[in-house]
């Protein structure tokens, strides 16, 4: 059942498999661009001639240029359909990638960085929005949970070969699988995904004024506001790993950078539970019903690692590797039950200005990633902090618990389409 509206003529459903593999290669385009090269992330202080604290510009620039583009190809996707700004998107972050690897210095690499985040955002945003354009928000949640599985074995594969390439190649060459998989996704794109968008829904061109007016009648609806503060919490809690867990594993616990891939590697297998677990339980629970799960999954994970901290500090001694892994093995699980109904509510109320909307929920999630990650580069360097766990265990602790107190609050109240909350009342 499509989600069209009843007037003007809406072209048939993709075959669901290119749905699904466009969706896993989208969206896993974003872990490829963080997790894929953390293992590496060690080597560039050396090889460039720079702190470890300048490196992570490498990860939080990204991050930065991801959320602020968003705000252009959301409406422009809008206007002139996910094709074309999904071509223009993926052929950007293939140049880009380019870039990163013949870069001479971290200005360079930087910049490079920067640019593969806007491509980065056409990939994301036109993602989440061609899912709002073909489904209703269940049915959407429900393929979405598919394509995030996808997302999973990319995100389970991507960080041992990471691992692997870095150890006998070097970062250079590490970064270069990151064009690789851009190059591979544009090509799947341009033969297998049809335009998703009709021409009857697509918006017209809109002044400054009247794109920031619609901005603002996007936040003010609170399913908007409830899912995107949701997938903000949660992806926080994952940032702080994303960006601490390299120099806390290879540095602080001594494991190979092989062996940091498997880390990675099994995260993505417990997140990839998750989505798998989401699948099931949303014709059972519903997306306020499964997020209330995820609750669980989060809080209990953020304790895990709130807890080993204080453990920590209690005993003074260092903990195994493996006795870390528990709480963010949980957090992982509630990641994954998380995102698909997040993703799905974000643009469930907004079947015209899915890519706005879509676009301002992503600009508000990276703006917290990049918040956490100035907090960290400080927290990494402060004495007491510096060179233990506490950044990454504290941080995913907290992440935890904000992520189960909104989904527990806001969520529940205002995590269903007006028309349910309405017949239920």
């Amino acid at each position: 059942m499509s989600a069209s509206d009843a007037k003007g003529a809406t072209p048939p459903l993709p075959p669901h498999w290119v749905v699904v593999t466009a969706l896993s290669l989208l969206l896993g385009l974003q872990p490829v661009a963080t997790d894929l090269y953390l293992p590496a992330l060690p080597q560039m202080p050396g090889s460039l001639g720079v702190s470890a604290a300048a490196v992570q510009w490498t990860l939080s620039v990204l991050v930065l240029t991801f959320g602020i583009a968003q705000l252009f190809w959301g409406p422009v996707s809008d206007r002139w359909g996910r094709r074309p700004v999904l071509m223009a998107g993926l052929a950007l972050f293939t140049v880009a990638s380019v870039a990163t690897v013949a870069a001479p210095n971290l200005k360079v690499l930087v910049l490079a960085r920067a640019l593969q985040g806007v491509g980065l955002a056409a990939a994301l945003v036109c993602a989440r929005a061609m899912i709002r354009d073909l489904y209703t928000p269940e049915q959407g949640a429900h393929v979405l949970s598919q394509g995030l599985s996808g997302l999973g074995v990319i995100a389970l594969v991507g960080p041992i070969i990471g691992g692997i390439t870095a150890a006998s190649l070097g970062w250079r060459a590490t970064l270069g699988l990151l064009g690789l998989f851009a190059l591979a996704s544009l090509i799947f794109i341009w033969r297998r995904l049809p335009e998703t968008l009709p021409d009857h829904r697509r918006q017209q061109g809109q002044s400054l004024g009247q794109r920031l007016a619609q901005w603002q009648g996007i936040v003010r609806q609170p399913m908007f506001r409830a899912y995107t503060t949701l997938t903000s919490s949660t992806y926080g809690g994952l940032y702080v790993f994303l960006a601490a867990s390299s120099f806390a594993f290879i540095e602080v616990l001594k494991v190979s950078r092989p062996v940091f891939g498997l880390v990675m590697a099994s995260m993505s297998l417990f997140y990839l539970g998750g989505t798998l677990l989401c699948r099931r339980w949303l014709p059972l629970r519903g997306l306020t019903g499964t997020v209330r799960v995820g609750a669980g999954c989060s809080l209990t994970g953020g304790l895990w690692c709130a807890g080993l901290s204080a453990w920590t500090l209690a005993t003074g001694h260092t903990p195994s590797p493996w006795a870390v892994m528990p709480g963010l093995w949980i957090y992982a699980i509630g990641h994954g039950l998380h995102q698909p109904c997040s993703q799905a509510g974000v643009v469930a109320s907004f079947p015209h200005q899915a890519g706005a909307a879509s676009a301002l929920s992503g600009l508000i999630m990276c703006s917290m990633a990049f918040a956490i990650s100035a907090v960290l580069a400080v927290w990494m360097k402060t004495p007491g902090m510096a060179g233990t766990l506490h950044p990454l265990t504290l941080g995913v602790g907290l992440g935890g618990a904000l992520t189960a107190w909104v989904a527990l609050g806001l969520v529940q109240r205002h995590g269903r389409p007006l028309a349910e909350q309405h017949a239920a009342s």
